[in-house]
């Protein structure tokens, strides 16, 4: 602690992102990347625009890539919100939208910067239990609020809402914003943004970390009522009105434009979950029904922990929480086809011994 810092510093506790070793010869399936590269044709376009051109500031709007977004989605570029990564993106909204004076409702068993951005926001809130399947209960959120947060798939735990349940929320909150953070979404759900143009309530945040394999580039979307995104707007450009450089806006644009490799990418991390699902299921494992690119398992009869440190010794590097109700489950993250052989390789020899 020091004397130079603010006082609501000392009380921050930060959000804590999985492990990201620094050694070689690891199978990394600990933080939900993506394990196929980004789209060819995003790579070009980086290397094209990697020049001297990078002495000028971006455009402030982006709005090559808003139009870009709103054309997949069948938005106007006015319901389209960018920023440095969808943690920057929910960060603005967490201030800009959901700030009120009654709290602030989310999972208790959900993305852990939530309550980071409450305390560094100053957001009062609750964390609503997850049912004994860890599915998430909306009709636990019909009650006074100032907004309601969720991600859907959920993580950690890979469940999936359907779109009439989250559309029954919304008819039920008309007057709190409902934010829907659909990191996982391209993995096998159906998106809340058929839902925008019925709801003004409704704010829907993306990520081209995930299936758009770009978490290195940090590049983020918000899409909601054209109400909703000006207000977005104002928060960014009082804080950074530059959040995306060229290559990154490039490179996003790029990637909408190759639907191919999207489409097939994410088809391969589809068929690798439901296999490696069956295996550890095989293995002993209990697996969370999962529409993310990861899976959530325990053993029946193997502490979680033990099973990480064993995984570990021989080079794979999963995620274990150690938080209350899931301590005793891993979250691993689906890989190439050779590094998913080496999981249930290794977590044979180690359950089987």
């Amino acid at each position: 602690m020091s004397k130079y810092w603010s006082d609501f510093v000392s009380q921050l506790e930060p959000y804590v992102p999985g492990e990201q070793p620094k050694i070689s010869n690891i199978t990394k399936l600990n933080a939900n990347e993506n394990p196929y590269g980004p789209s060819p044709d995003a790579l070009a376009v980086m290397q094209q625009l990697s020049n001297d051109d990078l002495r000028l500031y971006p455009p402030m709007n982006a709005d090559d890539l808003k139009q870009t977004i709103a054309d997949h989605y069948s938005l106007s570029k006015e319901q389209v919100f960018v920023g440095n990564g969808s943690d920057e993106v929910l960060a603005h909204a967490f201030n800009g939208l959901l700030k009120q004076s009654k709290p602030l409702l989310f999972p208790d068993i959900s993305y852990s910067f939530y309550p980071v951005f409450c305390q560094l926001y100053g957001i009062e809130y609750e964390q609503i239990p997850l049912a004994d399947d860890f599915s998430i209960n909306l009709h636990d959120y019909l009650r006074a609020n100032g907004g309601i947060i969720f991600p859907n798939p959920n993580a950690p735990t890979g469940r999936l809402l359907g779109l009439n349940v989250i559309e029954q929320l919304l008819q039920a909150n008309p007057d709190s914003v409902v934010v829907v953070d659909e990191a996982y979404i391209d993995f096998g759900g159906e998106s809340a943004v058929a839902l925008i143009d019925s709801y003004t309530n409704l704010l829907v945040v993306h990520t081209l970390s995930k299936s758009r394999s770009l978490a290195g580039m940090r590049i983020g979307y918000g899409m909601g009522s054209a109400e909703l995104i000006e207000g977005l707007e104002r928060i960014k450009n009082s804080f950074n009105p530059f959040p995306l450089g060229q290559l990154q806006i490039a490179a996003a644009i790029a990637s909408f434009e190759d639907q191919d490799y999207f489409q097939q990418t994410c088809q391969r991390i589809i068929s690798s979950r439901e296999q490696v699902s069956e295996q550890l299921q095989n293995l002993g494992f209990e697996v969370l029904p999962s529409q993310a690119n990861f899976v959530f398992a325990r053993h029946s009869n193997r502490p979680a922990q033990e099973l990480s440190l064993a995984l570990r010794e021989q080079g794979l590097i999963v995620r274990h929480f150690k938080k209350p109700r899931i301590d005793e489950f891993l979250r691993i993250t689906i890989g190439t086809e050779q590094q998913n052989a080496l999981l249930i390789a290794a977590l044979e020899s180690i359950v089987g011994s």
